[in-house]
């Protein structure tokens, strides 16, 4: 198909995969001219995008034009919306039209319906950072992706070190392809351990620290994501969702209900084994601590958001909400 729509916010996964489509299109001696890298994100080089994929490629091999941060299954004005339309049947058998974007396209716009009718689609979205199996899942893509065996242990050890950075694994199995390269077999966790070195924590990690009352852990375990490079409101979406989480489990326990189904449909959890383990983390809690948390992060976000350093906002926030909790001293 000459139109690929790729979305998702595994934004290495979907780099990768644009790379090695690229690889199998372009004629390399005609690279300068038949590939065109544009960005959505300006209305022009959108229209631009659209123009340049009808036109036949020069020389050898297909024509790409890349479209990141493409508009069109988004918030798309009317004006290329009619261009798109116009555009859909007149790119050629060698053309191909990459709209690669981060979030999901939204299935009630037209633009959508028409793309989805004649496109290949791929989708490329992170685990949540909940879902141990499937970053590990995640993990052994990416290594079969890039023709890696992966021993017993080791995927675990790249999921546990690298959490949901996705540019990191990438730059980490770089470095463990060149490691196998001069050993005999498969990756193992102790090449994992000896390269990567100490393990690095992820955001469920410090809600499990807020819960515990311990806000020095807490503050520490951010600052080494943050450290990282972990997106400051990136760690405070994944601690809102997963105190809302147990908000939900504790409240609707509260209610008398007890079908762990209910319950996680509710909560929006895919998985509902996960509700055992999260009654057992709430145990003993009252929904006004867990909304006392949800109020501190909160107010964590409206700092970052206001040009707060990450590491003040969270230490801040993290004090305060231990200092919220009714009849608890925190922790240090």
């Amino acid at each position: 198909m000459p139109i690929h729509l790729y979305w998702g916010d595994d934004e290495a996964a979907r780099q990768r995969a644009l790379a090695v489509q690229i690889e199998a299109l372009v004629d390399p001696a005609w690279a300068s001219i038949n590939l065109s890298r544009l960005d959505g994100g300006d209305p022009g080089q959108a229209a631009q995008a659209l123009e340049e994929a009808r036109t036949a490629p020069f020389g050898a091999g297909a024509r790409v034009v890349v479209l990141q941060r493409s508009p069109f299954c988004q918030a798309c004005p009317a004006e290329l919306a009619a261009q798109l339309e116009a555009a859909l049947e007149l790119i050629p058998a060698d053309g191909h039209l990459f709209l690669v974007s981060e979030g999901k396209p939204d299935a009630r716009l037209r633009t959508t319906k028409q793309l989805r009718a004649v496109a290949e689609e791929r989708s490329f979205p992170l685990p949540p950072i909940w879902d141990g199996a499937g970053q590990i899942e995640r993990v052994e893509s990416a290594a079969r992706d890039r023709g890696l065996a992966l021993a017993p242990g080791a995927a675990e050890a790249l999921a546990e070190a690298i959490g949901s950075d996705g540019l990191r694994l990438a730059s980490e199995l770089e470095k463990l392809a060149l490691h196998a390269g001069s050993a005999a077999g498969p990756i193992t966790a102790e090449a994992v351990a000896a390269l990567i070195g100490g393990q690095v924590t992820s955001s469920l990690a410090v809600g499990d620290a807020l819960l515990a009352q311990h806000p020095a852990e807490a503050i520490a375990l951010v600052e080494a994501l943050l450290e990282n490079n972990e997106p400051a409101l990136r760690i405070v979406a994944a601690l809102a969702s997963q105190i809302r989480g147990w908000l939900w489990v504790c409240l609707l326990e509260r209610s008398g209900e007890q079908d762990v189904a209910v319950i996680a449909k509710a909560a929006g959890i895919g998985n509902p084994k996960r509700i055992y383990i999260m009654r057992k983390q709430i145990r003993g809690r009252s929904p006004e601590q867990l909304l006392a948390l949800l109020r501190r992060l909160l107010d964590v976000e409206a700092a970052l958001k206001r040009g707060a350093d990450p590491g003040d906002a969270f230490r801040d926030g993290f004090l305060l909400a231990a200092l919220a909790q009714p009849g608890h001293a925190p922790r240090r």
